[in-house]
Protein backbone atom coordinates (compact mmCIF):
# COMPACT_ATOMS: atom_id res chain seq x y z
CA UNK A 1 0.00 0.00 0.00
CA UNK A 2 2.42 2.17 0.80
CA UNK A 3 5.94 1.73 -1.10
CA UNK A 4 8.63 4.35 -2.42
CA UNK A 5 10.15 7.51 -1.06
CA UNK A 6 8.04 9.47 1.17
CA UNK A 7 8.86 13.46 1.95
CA UNK A 8 8.91 13.73 6.14
CA UNK A 9 7.65 17.58 5.42
CA UNK A 10 9.54 19.91 7.44
CA UNK A 11 7.04 22.32 8.67
CA UNK A 12 8.12 26.60 7.28
CA UNK A 13 7.63 29.10 9.39
CA UNK A 14 7.38 33.20 9.29
CA UNK A 15 7.09 35.03 12.13
CA UNK A 16 6.44 32.67 14.45
CA UNK A 17 3.57 31.12 12.07
CA UNK A 18 3.06 28.71 9.48
CA UNK A 19 4.32 29.82 6.16
CA UNK A 20 1.55 28.39 3.99
CA UNK A 21 2.90 29.62 1.23
CA UNK A 22 6.58 28.06 1.41
CA UNK A 23 4.44 24.65 2.48
CA UNK A 24 2.82 24.53 -1.21
CA UNK A 25 5.98 25.64 -2.50
CA UNK A 26 7.22 22.65 -0.80
CA UNK A 27 4.75 20.22 -1.70
CA UNK A 28 4.77 21.20 -5.23
CA UNK A 29 8.71 20.58 -5.64
CA UNK A 30 8.28 17.13 -4.15
CA UNK A 31 5.53 15.98 -6.05
CA UNK A 32 7.60 17.05 -9.48
CA UNK A 33 10.67 15.49 -7.98
CA UNK A 34 8.91 12.24 -8.19
CA UNK A 35 7.76 11.00 -4.56
CA UNK A 36 5.42 8.41 -4.07
CA UNK A 37 4.11 10.41 -1.38
CA UNK A 38 4.77 13.26 1.60
CA UNK A 39 4.32 12.84 5.19
CA UNK A 40 3.32 16.33 6.96
CA UNK A 41 3.25 16.43 11.17
CA UNK A 42 6.04 14.12 11.62
CA UNK A 43 9.23 14.71 13.93
CA UNK A 44 10.92 16.73 11.05
CA UNK A 45 7.75 18.64 11.03
CA UNK A 46 8.29 19.88 14.18
CA UNK A 47 4.64 18.51 15.33
CA UNK A 48 5.45 18.31 19.42
CA UNK A 49 6.01 22.54 18.63
CA UNK A 50 2.44 22.36 16.64
CA UNK A 51 -0.56 23.51 18.08
CA UNK A 52 -3.80 21.30 16.98
CA UNK A 53 -5.04 23.83 14.89
CA UNK A 54 -1.84 24.20 13.54
CA UNK A 55 -1.26 20.50 12.96
CA UNK A 56 -4.62 20.13 11.18
CA UNK A 57 -3.95 23.53 9.00
CA UNK A 58 -0.92 21.63 7.96
CA UNK A 59 -2.31 18.18 6.95
CA UNK A 60 -5.20 19.89 5.24
CA UNK A 61 -2.83 21.88 3.12
CA UNK A 62 -1.08 18.83 1.80
CA UNK A 63 -4.08 17.17 0.93
CA UNK A 64 -5.42 19.98 -1.09
CA UNK A 65 -2.00 20.82 -3.00
CA UNK A 66 -1.47 16.61 -3.31
CA UNK A 67 -4.79 16.75 -4.83
CA UNK A 68 -4.25 12.80 -5.12
CA UNK A 69 -0.99 13.20 -6.93
CA UNK A 70 0.97 11.09 -4.63
CA UNK A 71 -0.41 9.76 -1.11
CA UNK A 72 -0.39 11.23 2.15
CA UNK A 73 0.54 9.49 5.51
CA UNK A 74 -0.24 12.41 7.92
CA UNK A 75 1.61 12.41 11.35
CA UNK A 76 -1.43 11.52 13.93
CA UNK A 77 0.65 9.92 16.63
CA UNK A 78 0.57 11.26 20.34
CA UNK A 79 1.32 10.30 23.90
CA UNK A 80 -2.45 10.43 24.40
CA UNK A 81 -4.53 8.01 23.18
CA UNK A 82 -8.00 10.47 22.51
CA UNK A 83 -5.47 12.98 21.27
CA UNK A 84 -4.43 10.78 18.65
CA UNK A 85 -7.36 9.26 17.77
CA UNK A 86 -8.91 13.16 17.38
CA UNK A 87 -6.15 14.11 15.02
CA UNK A 88 -6.64 10.50 13.03
CA UNK A 89 -10.56 11.26 12.34
CA UNK A 90 -9.45 14.82 11.45
CA UNK A 91 -7.02 13.21 8.78
CA UNK A 92 -9.27 10.50 7.04
CA UNK A 93 -11.44 13.86 6.89
CA UNK A 94 -9.60 15.76 5.00
CA UNK A 95 -8.21 13.42 2.59
CA UNK A 96 -5.29 11.86 4.26
CA UNK A 97 -4.30 8.30 2.24
CA UNK A 98 -3.31 7.13 5.61
CA UNK A 99 -1.90 7.52 9.19
CA UNK A 100 1.54 7.78 10.36
CA UNK A 101 1.37 6.74 14.43
CA UNK A 102 4.34 7.05 16.61
CA UNK A 103 4.63 4.47 19.98
CA UNK A 104 3.46 6.76 22.42
CA UNK A 105 6.15 8.69 24.56
CA UNK A 106 7.04 10.02 27.99
CA UNK A 107 4.17 7.68 29.58
CA UNK A 108 6.56 4.10 28.71
CA UNK A 109 3.81 2.19 28.44
CA UNK A 110 4.24 -1.71 28.42
CA UNK A 111 3.97 -3.49 25.46
CA UNK A 112 0.45 -4.18 25.87
CA UNK A 113 -0.42 -0.79 26.50
CA UNK A 114 1.32 -0.24 23.26
CA UNK A 115 -0.84 -2.59 21.51
CA UNK A 116 -3.99 -1.49 22.83
CA UNK A 117 -3.40 2.37 22.01
CA UNK A 118 -2.66 1.05 18.06
CA UNK A 119 -5.98 -1.14 18.36
CA UNK A 120 -8.60 1.22 20.09
CA UNK A 121 -7.03 3.96 17.10
CA UNK A 122 -7.21 1.20 14.02
CA UNK A 123 -10.64 -0.09 15.34
CA UNK A 124 -12.08 3.31 15.68
CA UNK A 125 -10.91 4.76 12.50
CA UNK A 126 -11.35 3.15 8.81
CA UNK A 127 -7.47 4.61 7.41
CA UNK A 128 -4.77 2.68 7.09
CA UNK A 129 -2.19 2.98 9.48
CA UNK A 130 1.22 3.10 9.65
CA UNK A 131 3.02 2.75 13.15
CA UNK A 132 6.37 4.53 13.91
CA UNK A 133 8.70 2.86 16.06
CA UNK A 134 11.59 5.30 17.14
CA UNK A 135 12.82 4.16 20.46
CA UNK A 136 15.42 7.08 20.70
CA UNK A 137 12.58 9.39 20.38
CA UNK A 138 9.94 7.67 22.62
CA UNK A 139 12.08 5.34 24.81
CA UNK A 140 9.80 2.40 24.62
CA UNK A 141 10.66 -0.13 21.46
CA UNK A 142 7.86 -1.78 19.76
CA UNK A 143 8.96 -5.33 20.11
CA UNK A 144 8.54 -8.10 17.45
CA UNK A 145 5.76 -9.82 18.99
CA UNK A 146 4.11 -6.67 19.03
CA UNK A 147 4.50 -5.87 15.85
CA UNK A 148 3.42 -8.87 14.66
CA UNK A 149 0.27 -8.68 16.41
CA UNK A 150 -0.77 -5.30 15.65
CA UNK A 151 -0.08 -6.52 11.54
CA UNK A 152 -2.97 -9.04 12.17
CA UNK A 153 -5.46 -5.43 12.49
CA UNK A 154 -6.87 -5.02 8.88
CA UNK A 155 -6.04 -1.44 8.73
CA UNK A 156 -2.42 -1.65 10.10
CA UNK A 157 -0.43 -1.92 7.30
CA UNK A 158 2.89 -1.38 8.02
CA UNK A 159 5.70 0.49 9.87
CA UNK A 160 8.46 3.01 9.76
CA UNK A 161 11.40 0.91 11.41
CA UNK A 162 13.72 3.78 13.12
CA UNK A 163 14.80 1.16 15.94
CA UNK A 164 18.58 1.91 14.00
CA UNK A 165 18.68 -2.47 14.62
CA UNK A 166 18.97 -4.11 10.55
CA UNK A 167 18.34 -7.13 12.62
CA UNK A 168 15.07 -6.26 14.08
CA UNK A 169 13.98 -4.67 10.66
CA UNK A 170 14.77 -8.26 9.33
CA UNK A 171 12.92 -9.95 12.05
CA UNK A 172 9.85 -7.95 11.31
CA UNK A 173 9.98 -8.41 8.18
CA UNK A 174 10.46 -11.97 8.37
CA UNK A 175 7.58 -12.47 10.70
CA UNK A 176 4.66 -10.09 9.33
CA UNK A 177 5.20 -11.40 5.69
CA UNK A 178 5.41 -9.33 2.55
CA UNK A 179 1.96 -7.26 2.47
CA UNK A 180 2.92 -5.77 5.57
CA UNK A 181 5.12 -2.16 4.51
CA UNK A 182 8.11 -1.61 6.65
CA UNK A 183 9.55 1.72 5.58
CA UNK A 184 12.91 2.79 6.65
CA UNK A 185 12.97 5.79 9.50
CA UNK A 186 16.18 6.45 7.97
CA UNK A 187 18.15 7.96 5.12
CA UNK A 188 21.09 6.09 4.93
CA UNK A 189 19.17 2.64 5.83
CA UNK A 190 17.13 2.56 2.84
CA UNK A 191 19.30 0.72 0.53
CA UNK A 192 20.00 -2.15 3.18
CA UNK A 193 16.70 -2.50 4.39
CA UNK A 194 14.84 -3.14 0.91
CA UNK A 195 17.80 -5.37 0.15
CA UNK A 196 15.90 -7.56 2.67
CA UNK A 197 12.33 -7.00 1.00
CA UNK A 198 11.36 -3.74 2.83
CA UNK A 199 9.16 -1.36 0.87
CA UNK A 200 10.53 2.17 0.39
CA UNK A 201 11.37 5.51 2.97
CA UNK A 202 10.21 7.91 4.57
CA UNK A 203 12.63 10.07 4.28
CA UNK A 204 14.52 13.79 5.51
CA UNK A 205 16.82 14.43 2.95
CA UNK A 206 13.83 14.23 -0.13
CA UNK A 207 12.77 17.45 1.47
CA UNK A 208 16.01 19.28 -0.54
CA UNK A 209 16.67 16.13 -2.71
CA UNK A 210 13.31 14.26 -3.42
CA UNK A 211 14.78 13.08 -6.85
CA UNK A 212 17.89 11.32 -6.17
CA UNK A 213 16.19 8.91 -2.64
CA UNK A 214 12.82 8.38 -5.22
CA UNK A 215 15.20 6.52 -8.28
CA UNK A 216 16.97 5.33 -5.43
CA UNK A 217 14.11 3.54 -3.74
CA UNK A 218 12.40 2.56 -7.34
CA UNK A 219 15.53 0.98 -8.56
CA UNK A 220 14.98 -1.15 -5.25
CA UNK A 221 11.26 -2.10 -6.00
CA UNK A 222 12.28 -3.01 -9.81
CA UNK A 223 15.04 -5.41 -8.33
CA UNK A 224 17.80 -2.99 -9.98
CA UNK A 225 20.42 -3.57 -7.45
CA UNK A 226 23.40 -1.82 -8.94
CA UNK A 227 22.03 1.90 -9.79
CA UNK A 228 20.31 1.39 -6.59
CA UNK A 229 23.56 1.02 -4.62
CA UNK A 230 25.18 3.90 -6.99
CA UNK A 231 22.91 6.10 -5.48
CA UNK A 232 22.79 4.83 -1.81
CA UNK A 233 26.87 5.79 -1.81
CA UNK A 234 26.36 9.05 -3.91
CA UNK A 235 23.71 10.49 -1.59
CA UNK A 236 25.68 9.25 1.81
CA UNK A 237 27.57 12.23 2.76
CA UNK A 238 24.03 14.61 2.27
CA UNK A 239 22.66 12.16 4.38
CA UNK A 240 24.96 12.35 7.47
CA UNK A 241 24.73 16.04 7.04
CA UNK A 242 20.97 16.26 7.68
CA UNK A 243 22.16 15.04 10.91
CA UNK A 244 25.00 16.89 12.03
CA UNK A 245 22.07 18.16 14.96
CA UNK A 246 19.18 17.08 15.95
CA UNK A 247 16.43 17.10 13.17
CA UNK A 248 14.52 19.05 11.52
CA UNK A 249 17.45 21.77 12.50
CA UNK A 250 20.13 20.88 9.42
CA UNK A 251 17.25 20.28 7.12
CA UNK A 252 15.65 23.68 7.47
CA UNK A 253 18.60 25.72 7.78
CA UNK A 254 19.99 23.47 4.22
CA UNK A 255 16.57 24.48 2.75
CA UNK A 256 17.39 28.11 3.95
CA UNK A 257 20.76 28.32 2.26
CA UNK A 258 18.64 26.79 -0.97
CA UNK A 259 16.04 29.95 -0.62
CA UNK A 260 12.96 27.90 -0.51
CA UNK A 261 12.08 28.40 3.26
CA UNK A 262 13.12 31.15 6.04
CA UNK A 263 15.54 28.89 8.33
CA UNK A 264 12.67 29.36 11.25
CA UNK A 265 12.61 26.94 14.18
CA UNK A 266 10.39 26.93 17.18
CA UNK A 267 12.03 26.08 21.00
CA UNK A 268 13.35 24.35 22.09
CA UNK A 269 14.87 23.78 18.98
CA UNK A 270 17.40 26.34 17.91
CA UNK A 271 19.67 27.36 14.65
CA UNK A 272 22.68 25.07 14.27
CA UNK A 273 26.04 26.57 15.56
CA UNK A 274 27.70 28.37 12.99
CA UNK A 275 30.76 24.97 12.95
CA UNK A 276 27.74 23.46 11.72
CA UNK A 277 26.40 25.44 9.43
CA UNK A 278 29.63 25.77 7.77
CA UNK A 279 29.65 22.48 7.35
CA UNK A 280 26.16 22.06 5.88
CA UNK A 281 26.78 24.70 3.72
CA UNK A 282 30.06 22.83 2.28
CA UNK A 283 28.31 20.14 1.59
CA UNK A 284 25.04 21.62 -0.62
CA UNK A 285 28.15 23.07 -2.23
CA UNK A 286 29.82 19.87 -3.18
CA UNK A 287 26.57 18.55 -4.21
CA UNK A 288 25.62 21.83 -6.52
CA UNK A 289 22.48 22.41 -4.17
CA UNK A 290 23.81 26.45 -3.54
Amino acid sequence: MFQGAFTAIVTPFKDGEVDQAALRSLIRFGVDGGLSGLVPCGTTGESPTLSHEEHKLVVEITAKEVAGQVKVLAGTGSNSTQEALALTKHAKAVGADGALMVSPYYNKPTQEGLYQHFKTIAEAVAIPIVVYNIQSRTAINVENQTMLRLSKIPNIVGVKEASGSILQMSEVIRLCGPDFDVLSGDDQMTFPLMALGGKGVISVVTNIVPDKMSQLAGHMLKGEIEQARALHFQLYELCQAMFVETNPIPVKAALGLMGKIRPEIRLPLCAPSEANLKKLRTVLEQYGLI
